[in-house]
């Protein structure tokens, strides 16, 4: 199956929607920045579709609910550890996976938020938001407060937006924008783990999740069902649970 062109990807995104479930994909489609495969080509409406975030390859998203479509796209691909799906497909697609490739298969819950009302404000001395200035202060922070999802960290904060806290001239935490559309977007985070339970995270969010609000989109987030940190970091700022979804897992990635 050839992956799709461009246009094709921009079909793609709008067939998706804009919703806090499909704010990632959506983006990747729109910016170029995946790989994109769908059940038939030339359909306005595929009941399959697959796309490979160009940031985090190895978990690609699935939609529809044709779980015997969704294995057929994602089978001929080597390298992912799991799949995201849409709930109602992802013990079907797992039973097929065991079926053909011999390893078990487990399941874990995605859980997506929505910001519908005003950002519940966090402050700390420590935290800001970040600027076209603040090039090197990123290019020198360790890889896991980078942030990610756009092509330069340059155009990270100046297109999309970002937060950090600063502690003696170094990044320990950030939060930013990963994806976005018309309507929404999805805020990344990421402490290092010697600075967390500082309230960090929260504070920098708040500030991401604000200047979303005042471009006229609604934050996003999502997360794993047992992550009780960033489950926490959501909750202070005021999200709602809106949806979920479920990754199916192999015992090992396949190859």
């Amino acid at each position: 199956m050839p992956k799709l062109t461009h246009p094709e990807c921009l079909a793609l995104a709008k067939h998706l929607g804009d919703t806090p479930m499909t704010v990632i994909a959506a983006a990747r489609l729109q910016q170029g920045m995946c790989r994109a495969f769908v059940s038939k080509a030339g359909e306005a409406a595929p009941p399959a579709a697959l796309v490979f975030d160009a940031f985090c390859p190895e978990e690609p998203s699935g939609f529809g609910t044709d779980a015997d479509m969704l294995w057929a796209l994602l089978k001929p691909h080597h390298g992912w550890s799991c799949v995201n799906v849409n709930a109602e497909c992802a013990e079907p697609l797992g039973r097929l996976m065991a079926a053909e490739t011999g390893q078990s298969v487990r399941y874990y819950g995605d859980i997506y938020h929505a910001l519908l009302a005003p950002v519940r404000a966090h402050s700390n001395e420590a935290v800001r938001l970040l600027t076209a200035a603040d090039g090197a202060l990123l290019a020198n922070a360790p890889e896991e407060v980078q942030g990610s999802g756009y092509k330069t960290p340059h155009e990270m904060v100046t297109a999309g937006i970002a937060a950090a806290a600063i502690v003696a001239g170094k990044i320990v935490a950030i939060a930013h924008v990963y994806a976005d559309t018309h309507l929404h977007a999805d805020i990344g985070v990421s402490t290092l783990e010697a600075w967390r339970g500082k309230g960090f995270a929260t504070a920098a969010a708040s500030l991401v999740a604000e200047q979303i609000q005042a471009r006229g989109k609604v934050p996003a987030w999502s997360c794993g069902e047992d992550n009780a940190a960033s489950l926490r970091v959501a909750q202070k700022l005021g999200f709602t649970e809106v949806a979920r979804r479920t990754y199916v897992i192999p015992t090992a990635a396949v190859s």
